[in-house]
């Protein structure tokens, strides 16, 4: 699956994947520092409570929550800055 310029879209989706992710845990380790507190805030929303679903036999538990900070919004952008520049 090729993108406009010939690129691979799934790299771009692991890129930005990998920003998210790292973005997320640089902001973990800063929120306790007093300067970079800032990197850590944001919101969350998904379900705060799983769901399950019983089907007599086999019982599915769905859930999902998604944190969304400034570390990870920088790291986003950052990876795909790297992506143009490959």
């Amino acid at each position: 699956m090729k993108g406009a310029g010939g690129k691979n879209s799934w790299a771009l989706f692991l890129l930005i994947l990998a920003g998210i992710v790292l973005g997320g845990f640089i902001g973990m380790l800063a929120g306790d520092t007093g300067g970079l507190s800032w990197l850590n805030y944001g919101q969350t929303f998904g379900l705060s409570e799983p769901v399950v679903l019983n089907l007599g036999i086999v019982v599915i538990t769905f859930g999902l929550t998604i944190k969304i900070t400034v570390a990870s919004i920088i790291g986003m952008v950052l990876a795909i800055i790297i992506y143009r520049f490959l």
